[in-house]
């Protein structure tokens, strides 16, 4: 059966409800969002005279809960218009609605008994083969499909989404009793494919994977905590970025996601699992119950384990929770020796046998820490999957871990993990001790660029499924490299194209990444048939590397200045007129000089989650990579379109002088950054590269033919030169920017009106180019924009607003 998602009804608007049906918008699909209809009237709707039997009034709960999700922050929609894909209702009126579906999933209250009432009312109305799913974080199946029939069961699974459905990957699928395999397959890949998910299989056992492993983390940690009397900085210090982490850490993720769910969870698995050798650390421990019983829930209630308070001179601050007294204090910083040994490692695998060897507390939080989870999930299989790598796959894609527990015991080394299991008290699983005896020495390997890990019943390597339609540059960067430099790897993909990988700090753009760019053109253009510039680090690119130029400007090296701004531009404008395709894949932070590379590929594969502008007014200069050439193109492009050119350059203009960042790919195609029928969005990261791959392919066998260079711009001169200077006075002069954000502006409506031309002319590429350069370097010199830089340079800021 060839299954087609065209609609879907989700059944319970609250946080979750919401966030899926935006999520479902977010990927086409049409939705039916349905909640209960309120039991009263509330003062608003008494004043107006409303009734109970008033539409308005009857699906007000799922309106507010829709209208707040969709003002919440960190948005849950790709773009604000692909909200008109959902229609809300309420389940009396509406519930019929269903038949029409292809798929109905439940996102009501934690509650057995109401699940089993929606379900009943469910299957009144649903067609037979349309998919039943539940996105319950632990009710087993049996129980919410007892009764129910043949179909029902066969179309039924658990779906959980984590929270936030946009933004974090885990799709756990579980499988219920009678559930058909089709249907199993079906959402495994449906999860991947058109959610962007990261799909793992889980068995119907409390929690499923990722918050069975991730709860047991955080209690551990809670005990470890008052066992080496540390504070919750300190805690947050080692746990975050350093092990490649969120920033939140622990503490304040708890935070963030609600110490009530943390302990609802925990309790869950407490009380649900009797035979867990290790149920005993999901014990709450008293200062948590403390907090509990205080309602310090975290963000929700205001107060948590951080506090942020107004101090008397009218300042924000945040505060820390001593578990020991029980009362807030100024934070304090954490500082510990072993983390300064790591500074130099840039890979965040690499660093795990550094810190477990740690003399001080942070190593011997490390071991003990790692311990306590290497033993746990060692014995987690086969209670709660078959496979060990899809344990790693849930803690990385549901809990923003870099790495998942088997990677790190691999990093650290199965025996020293053992070693550091028996130093606490716990002895190695039967599996783990065999796997050695059998001579494999890790869980995982790589073998011509594929993952392969150890299946348990097979005793071998097995390859990890699913994985032929990625390209992971983990495992190819060294075997299939034809260049590097300190900047970039250049790598084969196959089929004739290659990939230009950077690997500067931060993705930032300086010489090195430029001639590695350069390079990449060169040998494609000689021995292959396209190249695809695309990475799989944090961020895309943060801009060009503004300490060269802070120095360069400051030691007054104009010349250098200006030929290093120009090998910039040709190295744009060589991805642009090369005779090879070229693809740039963008994905997270893509700012400033990462935003111009792209605006010049032959085509752009974003990734959904691309947060992509030119901000360089934020240092006090313009975009000088040729993305303001490139903006004053494109609007000139579009003028057939409207009748009054100067408001059409005027968007374009604006784009820049707010350095507007798009929050999402979708919303880059309003800003004139990304161009429909040109350019594309791939929901799923993952999938991206080998998506770019297949396109500068597709191009290739078309039959590429370089480009012309454009020498048909039209540029309007001082009439849009006379406006922007108008529009600078005014905001000026009712204080809404500064004099220099004024002369950055009028500099930057220089080089779009192209120049002080007495009316609209024809120019080219270079024209404008040497225009946007020459604005670039003027304000090079000024005093302001330096200060600037040097302030972004001192906080560690990358080139942004």
């Amino acid at each position: 059966m060839t299954r087609r998602i065209k609609k879907v009804a989700i059944i319970g608007s609250g946080i979750m409800g919401s966030g899926i049906a935006c999520h479902f918008a977010n990927i086409g699909v049409e939705v039916l969002l349905l909640d209960i209809v309120p039991r009263e009237l509330n003062d608003k709707e008494k004043a107006k005279g409303l009734t109970l039997e008033d539409k308005v009034v009857r699906n007000r709960l799922v309106n507010d809960a829709l209208a707040t999700s969709l003002k919440s922050k960190p948005s849950p929609i790709y773009s604000m218009a692909f909200a008109d894909r959902i229609t809300t209702g309420n389940i009396e009126d509406d519930l019929h609605k269903i038949k029409d579906v292809d798929w109905v999933m439940e996102v009501v209250v934690e509650r057995l008994d109401i699940k089993k009432q929606v379900f009943e009312q469910v299957e009144k109305h649903r067609k037979p083969g349309t998919l039943i799913s539940s996105n319950t974080s632990g009710i087993p199946i049996k129980f919410m499909n007892e009764g129910r029939s043949e179909d029902f069961q066969k179309h039924f699974a658990v779906t959980h989404f984590f929270n936030p459905p946009r933004y974090l990957k885990l799709f756990e699928v579980v499988p219920g009793p009678n559930c058909d395999q089709e249907v199993t397959d079906f959402l495994m890949m449906y999860g991947d494919k058109f959610l962007g998910k990261t799909s793992v299989l889980a068995k119907d056992t409390p929690a499923f994977i990722g918050n069975r492993i991730g709860i047991f983390g955080i209690s551990s940690l809670f005990h470890i905590v008052k066992e080496l009397d540390m504070t919750i900085e300190e805690v947050d210090k080692l746990t975050g970025p350093v092990i490649g982490r969120p920033k939140s850490a622990t503490f304040r993720t708890i935070d963030v996601v609600g110490l009530d769910t943390l302990v609802h969870t925990a309790n869950g698995v407490k009380d649900n699992c009797p035979d867990d050798e290790m149920r005993h650390i999901f014990e709450i421990p008293d200062f948590v119950n403390q907090m509990m019983e205080n309602k310090w829930l975290g963000s929700k209630t205001k107060q948590g384990f951080y506090k942020r308070v107004v101090g008397e001179d009218g300042k924000k601050e945040i505060l820390s929770l001593d578990l020991k007294t029980l009362e807030y204090r100024k934070k304090q910083r954490a500082k510990f020796a072993t983390l300064e040994l790591t500074k130099t490692v840039d890979n965040v695998i690499d660093r795990f046998p550094i810190l477990v060897s740690g003399k001080d507390k942070a190593g011997e939080f490390y071991r003990k820490s790692f311990a306590a989870m290497f033993a746990y999930v060692q014995n987690r299989i086969p209670e709660i999957s078959d496979e060990l790598y899809r344990i790693d796959d849930a803690l990385k894609a549901g809990f923003g871990w870099e790495n998942g527990p088997f990677e790190i015991w691999d990093s650290v080394g199965i025996e020293k993990g053992i070693e550091l299991m028996k130093a606490e008290g716990k002895e190695p699983a039967a599996w783990v001790t065999e796997m050695l005896s059998n001579g494999e020495t890790s869980f995982y390997t790589v073998k011509d660029g594929a993952t392969y890990y150890y299946d348990i019943p097979a005793k071998k390597q097995v390859k990890k499924p699913g994985q032929d339609a990625f390209i992971i540059l983990d495992n190819i960067r060294e075997s299939k490299a034809v260049f590097k430099n300190s900047g970039v790897v250049i790598q084969d993909l196959g089929d004739g194209i290659l990939n230009c990988e950077f690997r500067s700090k931060m993705n930032t753009i300086g010489a090195d990444v430029l001639a590695g760019i350069n390079k990449a053109i060169d040998l494609a253009e000689k021995d292959y048939q396209g190249l695809v510039v695309g990475n799989q680090a944090a961020n895309f690119s943060v801009g060009a590397n503004i300490g060269m130029i802070f120095m360069m400007a400051v030691e007054q090296e104009y010349d250098e200045l200006n030929a290093a701004i120009k090998y910039f531009q040709d190295t744009v404008m060589r991805m642009r007129y090369s005779s090879i395709p070229t693809v740039v894949a963008p994905h997270g932070m893509t700012l400033g000089g990462g935003c111009e590379l792209s605006l010049h590929a032959d085509m752009v594969v974003a990734a959904a989650e691309t947060y992509i502008g030119l901000v360089e007014f934020g240092v006090g200069v313009i975009p000088g990579g040729g993305g303001s050439k490139e903006m004053t193109l494109r609007a000139a492009d579009t003028f057939h379109k409207n009748d009054v050119e100067l408001n059409v350059l005027q968007e374009y203009f604006l784009t820049i002088g707010m350095a507007k960042v798009a929050t999402s790919a979708y919303e880059a195609y309003d800003t004139g950054i990304l161009q429909k029928g040109k350019d594309i969005v791939v929901v799923n990261k993952d999938r991206q590269l080998a998506t770019a791959k297949a396109y500068a392919r597709l191009m290739a066998d078309r039959g590429y033919t370089k480009p012309i260079q454009r020498t048909d711009i039209k540029v309007l001169g001082k009439q849009a030169l006379g406006m922007f200077l108008v529009g600078t006075d005014s905001m000026e002069a009712g204080r809404y920017i500064s004099e220099h954000d004024k002369k950055i502006a009028n500099k930057l409506a220089y080089v779009m009106a192209g120049g002080d031309l007495s009316e609209p002319q024809r120019v080219s590429e270079q024209y404008l180019l040497d225009l946007e350069r020459e604005a670039f370097l003027s304000l090079c010199t000024e005093r302001k924009t330096l200060e600037r830089i040097e302030h972004m340079l001192k906080k560690g800021k990358p080139l942004r607003n």
